[in-house]
């Protein structure tokens, strides 16, 4: 009996832990597009991705997702979050908690350019 409230008691202690937080690299984008514009998608108009991901989320309904390495798409958690709609459509660093396949973020930021080879 006393083997089985250790256990209980220190799966409790471990679920009690809240979720570290951490960061990634990637773009803002919206539900629809998913990091992928393509060309004639809103009433054949020439936009580029941050106007792409503003009218989708604006206009269809869409929602705020992270793209991150190889493509693979986040769920965002809070979707009021502020910094979101001037970040949309950009490649940023975003810093935040993760549960599932869901990022609740708490800070992003522009990522620097890429490095241009000589």
């Amino acid at each position: 009996m006393k083997k089985v409230l250790v256990l209980v008691a220190a799966a409790a202690l471990l679920s009690a832990v809240p979720a570290r937080a951490a960061e990634w690299k990637g773009k803002i984008d919206d539900s629809m597009c998913k990091g992928k514009h393509g060309a004639g998608e809103h009433d054949a108009k020439k936009m580029t991705d941050s106007e792409c991901a503003k009218a989708c989320i604006n206009d269809h309904g869409a929602k705020y997702v992270f793209v991150g390495e190889g493509d693979k798409v986040y769920k965002i958690a809070n979707q009021d979050f502020a910094d979101l709609k001037a970040h949309a459509g950009h490649t940023v660093t975003i810093e935040g908690t993760m549960k599932d396949d869901a990022i609740t973020v708490s800070k992003i930021s522009m990522a620097p350019p890429a490095a241009k080879k000589k």
